[in-house]
């Protein structure tokens, strides 16, 4: 059983199917804030201001701890930071991936809250 069929309107239907499907995908946004091991807590609350207004409007925030140098030694410094970090914005959203140390950043990432 075969249906005899117009190939160039099935083609154009598909298309159109396609490109519906597409513009109802949600485009997920990564937005980065870094870290020092020693950010100061003026510095920290800058940039916890910004990451909430991050998970505000529906962005994934990717917060990681650089350690340039020797620095690496405070690995547990960094760690304490993004846990604190994590639990400040927890009202905001929650924490996707607990602090994972790669390379020389310690990254943690926090998806926003649904509505």
């Amino acid at each position: 059983v075969c249906k005899v069929m117009d190939y160039k309107k099935f083609l154009y239907e598909q298309k159109k199917r396609d490109k519906t499907l597409k513009s109802k995908a949600t485009k997920v946004t990564v937005k980065e804030i870094r870290f020092g091991p020693q950010t100061d807590d003026h510095d920290y609350e800058f940039k916890k201001k910004h990451a909430e207004k991050f998970l505000k409007e529906g962005s994934k925030l990717k917060a990681y701890v650089f350690f340039k140098g020797r620095s690496i030694i405070y690995k547990d410094q960094g760690q304490i930071l993004l846990l604190k970090l994590a639990q400040e914005l927890e009202e905001f959203g929650k924490v996707e991936q607990m602090p994972k140390l790669e390379g020389k950043r310690m990254i943690m990432f926090i998806a926003p809250k649904k509505k």
